[in-house]
């Protein structure tokens, strides 16, 4: 009897965690991985800054689906089949200890992405399942039960089941083989990405990091808070970079062009920063106005936002004018910039958009179109802001294709 043989189209995180978890559900099966480039687990090597970022600490699937700007839907179903805990398990099972940050972000104790990758390379290698790098897919075809997968180089392979896992890409074009399957694509645009601010005076402050401010784009009602880092270009951190998630369709459609509000103390609004200024200049009347502020800003920063609202760093407090106070409160709760651009942030670095979730089965990953194709990881519309949230769609979505694909 042939061994029946699944092929993976794509080396990642949602690619070898179906292959792995296939060929271990079904002994029977014949596995193989094919990557177009000469790198297997690329992004779980570099992410989390060489750490990679597992998983997010977060054991509610209501709660962990607000995380994902696309396929929110999708996910709080599929998520019932293989969750955070699972991943949780899965990992621990194979001697691969994870931790918690304070802000809920799951790295291995190593503090090392190599013991990802050496983990999913490992299973691969007990599972004997089959690698195949710098093989890149052409084409897609399928005659009665088999599947024919077109490889550059003019070689073929023959399946009898594929699970596409080759990540998101950035131009719709890129698609063309998987739309050549009858399947329909969301534009892909970019997500997780940091905002240019070309000529700003701000850049002169790089390398500040606030650890709690709120960010909001004009004229719209998205704003997101946490960590922002001022650099040399203009703005990142994780507050920025989920900011970009959320609008990500938003702000492609506006070429990267437009208008931001920042609240530098998110615990005040505008009325509440005044109330506090006329508190300041009672109780440090005679105080320097740079002596120390009272809001826990990063010193350069206190002194560019007094810089901005026209007040002289050697005021005392209460010799400071009422319209420059009242000029200082905005600059504190709505300091306003125009962002001309972005700049990959390349370790987190996420497509929106991909295989339109319609034509797939979330119990299965399975094509509702094709029946033998299945879908994994971040080649479908589903994106997540940073965090661990990418990953664990990749897990989740590659076990449950195994899990279907081994019991075929």
């Amino acid at each position: 009897m042939r061994k029946k043989h699944l092929v993976v189209i794509g080396g990642g995180a949602a690619g070898f965690f179906c292959a792995v978890n296939a060929a271990r559900l079904n002994p029977a099966l014949e596995v193989t991985i094919v990557e177009k480039s000469s790198k297997l687990l690329s992004k779980v090597k570099v992410s989390g800054g060489g750490r990679c970022n597992v998983t997010h600490a977060c054991y509610s699937i209501a709660e962990m689906v607000k995380k994902y700007p696309r396929g929110a839907g999708f996910l709080k179903k599929a998520f019932h089949h293989f969750f955070t805990t699972d991943t949780i398990e899965w990992f621990t099972a194979r001697r691969v200890a994870l931790k918690t940050e304070t802000d809920g972000r799951m790295f291995p104790v190593s503090d090392s992405s190599q013991t990802i990758v050496d983990c999913l390379l490992k299973e691969a290698n007990r599972y004997h399942v089959n690698i195949m790098m710098n093989a890149e897919v052409q084409a897609i075809e399928k005659q009665e039960n088999i599947f024919s997968v077109m490889l550059s180089g003019n070689r073929k392979l023959h399946a009898d089941t594929i699970c596409v896992a080759s990540g998101g890409y950035p131009k719709i074009t890129q698609f063309g083989w998987i739309a050549g399957t009858g399947h329909e694509i969301e534009n892909p645009v970019p997500s997780l990405f940091t905002f240019n601010m070309p000529g700003h005076s701000i850049q002169d402050l790089m390398g500040i990091a606030v650890e709690n401010a709120a960010i909001k784009i004009m004229g719209t009602k998205l704003v997101e808070s946490g960590p922002v880092l001022i650099t040399h270009w203009g703005l990142s951190g994780p507050a920025v970079l989920r900011l970009s998630a959320w609008a990500a369709r938003e702000l492609q459609q506006q070429q990267y062009h437009f208008k931001i509000s920042i609240n530098w103390a998110p615990v005040y609004n505008e009325n509440s920063v005044r109330e506090k200024l006329q508190q300041l200049r009672f109780e440090r009347a005679g105080q320097k106005i740079t002596t120390r502020n009272a809001f826990e800003l990063p010193s350069r920063l206190w002194e560019y936002l007094l810089q901005q609202s026209g007040i002289d760093a050697n005021l005392r407090w209460a010799d400071v004018p009422a319209k420059e106070q009242n000029k200082l409160a905005r600059m504190i709760c709505a300091f306003e910039c125009d962002v001309k651009g972005k700049t990959t942030f390349k370790e987190e670095f996420v497509t929106a958009g991909g295989i339109q979730l319609n034509a797939i089965d979330h119990n299965t990953m399975q094509s509702k179109k094709v029946p033998g194709l299945f879908f994994a990881g971040e080649v479908i519309d589903v994106d997540g802001i940073t965090g661990g949230f990418n990953f664990q769609n990749a897990w989740t979505t590659g076990f449950i294709a195994a899990k279907a694909i081994a019991a075929i």
